[in-house]
């Protein structure tokens, strides 16, 4: 009598049980992330944009190692080891074998991830023979910025499966910058085929690469679409599709995620916070960042070549107004370019102060007794380091008119503002960092360094022989010590000089549905949607 109880028991216990199964299936059929604008390219080598590098770095590539985001450790990725000469202008790299690359509607690899495609990378940023070393605008901001490229002597094949970079000199840093988002690893093989047809243009536009996702389509001003990379070496990916909805409104992107269009979205601004954190349905992730929002003073154009002038506009600024208006108490004052969770950090006892007399009377003595009209460029979407760079410009505007400066707001679409401030267009900007490693260099080098003012990618515009020689100085030893001194010093040069006013650095947040997992904030570095999945 009890067995066809039993018997419907069981039927019901495993519909129920396929029932959940379906439900999981479809819940992971896509996930939606809001992302706030178009991407400038699918190749985080030619690129320096953090909305971009969110977008693309960690979703379709992998590079050799990576940084533990806890103990700052090195770990292996497309490497599986490396080991270091003595005098350490060697590093040999031992790769991971059974990689496959992705295959797309236009590219179907015809063998796994070895050497080549790593000597094909890291060549096109430094040798002129590299077919692909001047395809697009041959800039390479990053590696350009820290000097990969003129460290690089050159990279050796051992075998399929090793490759040893040789360099001119040891860098303590080298390590690092191979571990950013940057670094990412590309098919030579891809590379050769559209060669072959004369369509080199293409390759960074159409990617090809070893990460959890593969590109499916991009619609400017709209989406991009990416599918399960089926073949992904480090685990199964739970997501079927992953789409961004580029939606440049940070107003626009929360009433998304409130009617839920959006699984995800970027950088909610910390007064959409009390709004979104009120949702049972809703979590907000917070995480400290290595980052720093800041004001660069284009440093070749009069009257900002004058440092009695610099020093005279960072007294006029209120920063604890700002830090109260557009941070929200979600944010750190800086106290130097380097946030107090570097190692080299070191508070600095010269940073300006709220000082609109001491203001006037540098102007005076600089010969702007009554003042100038000048520009301030404010980015049009939120970042880590500045959430409302509008509102920040404003209260600036209002400063400053007290002291007899007349400030003129300027906006652009984002890439076009990246576009034009890196060909120093402005007089001063709103901009900021936000690090890929723990290095300090990772600050120092890609935002002041002279090197950056010739890739364009140094906002103040600014090349300082003593500060690039510390520089130089602090990657020519592995003594932390002696590294600390040498940063400290250029610390001190940064707020002595003032190409940049360093502001805040400010806290990550991330908005997401309740039922999305997997996703974690890193205290450095872009995002990573390999481990996400629906619940």
């Amino acid at each position: 009598m009890f067995k066809p109880l039993l018997a419907l028991s069981l039927v019901c216990l495993v519909g129920c049980l396929d029932n959940e199964e379906k439900t999981t299936e479809q819940k992971n059929q896509g996930l939606v992330y809001c992302a706030e604008a178009n991407p400038v390219s699918f190749n985080p080598q030619v690129t320096t944009t953090g909305s971009t590098i969110d977008i693309i770095a960690n979703q379709l590539y992998d590079r050799l190692l990576s940084i533990d985001p806890v103990s700052a450790e090195f770990k292996a990725e497309l490497a599986t080891d490396w080991k270091i000469s003595p005098d350490g202008k060697a590093i040999t790299f031992t790769l991971r074998k059974g990689v496959k690359f992705h295959t797309t509607k236009y590219f179907t690899p015809s063998r796994d991830f070895n050497a080549d495609d790593v000597i094909f990378t890291f060549s096109r940023l430094f040798d002129v023979y590299n077919p692909y070393h001047f395809v697009g605008d041959a800039s390479y901001p990053y590696f350009q910025s820290v000097g990969i490229d003129q460290l690089i002597r050159r990279i050796v094949r051992v075998s399929d499966y090793q490759v040893r970079f040789e360099l001119y000199n040891a860098e303590s840093s080298f390590l690092a910058n191979l571990a950013t988002d940057f670094a990412v690893v590309l098919s030579e093989e891809y590379a050769m085929q559209l060669k072959e047809r004369n369509q080199e243009n293409l390759f960074d536009q159409y990617p090809v690469g070893t990460g959890p996702y593969v590109y499916k389509e991009y619609r400017r001003d709209r989406l991009i679409r990416y599918y399960r990379n089926p073949d992904y070496w480090k685990h199964p990916v739970a997501l079927e599709q992953l789409v961004y909805d580029i939606t440049p409104n940070g107003t626009t992107r929360v009433a998304k995620m409130l009617t839920k269009e959006c699984d995800v979205t970027a950088h909610p601004s910390s007064a959409q916070l009390s709004i979104l954190s009120q949702r049972e349905d809703i979590k907000v992730q917070k995480e400290q960042n290595l980052n720093i929002g800041y004001w660069a003073f284009n440093t070749e154009r009069p009257p900002f070549d004058d440092v009695r002038v610099r020093q005279a506009l960072a007294s006029a600024i209120d920063v604890d107004k700002i830090m109260q208006a557009v941070y929200y108490g979600n944010g750190i004052k800086a106290q130097s370019l380097l946030p107090p969770a570097s190692w080299a950090f070191e508070a600095q006892k010269a940073m300006p102060e709220f000082n609109p007399a001491l203001a006037k009377t540098l102007l005076a003595e600089a010969g702007y007794k009554n003042g100038f009209d000048m520009n301030i460029w404010a980015m049009p979407v939120s970042r880590i380091y500045n959430p409302n760079a509008r509102k920040m410009a404003e209260l600036m505007q209002s400063d400053l008119r007290k002291i007899g400066v007349n400030v003129n707001i300027v906006e652009y679409e984002w890439n076009t503002f990246l576009q034009r401030v890196g060909e120093h267009r402005h007089d001063s900007v709103l901009l900021g960092w936000a690090a890929d490693t723990p290095d300090p260099d990772n600050f120092m080098s890609p935002l002041l360094s002279c090197t950056a003012t010739f890739s364009g990618k140094n906002p103040a515009n600014w090349c300082h022989p003593e500060f690039d020689l510390l520089l130089t100085q602090a990657l020519d030893t592995t003594d932390l010590e002696k590294r600390k001194q040498y940063y400290n010093q250029a610390q001190r040069i940064i707020v002595q000089e003032l190409p940049i006013l360093p502001i805040a650095h400010g806290m990550r947040f991330q908005a997401a549905s309740s039922d999305v997992k997997g996703i974690n904030l890193s205290p450095f570095g872009g995002i990573s949607l390999a481990n996400a999945r629906k619940e």
